[in-house]
């Protein structure tokens, strides 16, 4: 998801794909330690997904871009 969509939506919605993301985080982390994984790219991409998310989260809480889509 791109920063422009997850800009749109509302900071409950952001929550759950945060706890979302981070539980796919850890299973993609667990997989990798224990098997070989087939997308080796898919746990950078998450990672910084999440990043995208708590920035975007923090912008909204100091109010540094404006507090939309509360």
């Amino acid at each position: 998801m791109k920063i422009k969509d997850l800009r749109g939506q509302r900071d409950s919605e952001l929550e759950f794909e945060l706890d979302r993301l981070q539980k796919a985080l850890f299973d993609a982390r667990f997989k990798s330690a224990t098997e070989t994984s087939a997308q080796p790219g898919r746990i950078r991409e998450t990672r910084r997904q999440i990043a995208r998310i708590r920035t975007l989260m923090l912008e909204r809480k100091t109010h540094i871009r404006g507090a939309q889509a509360r």
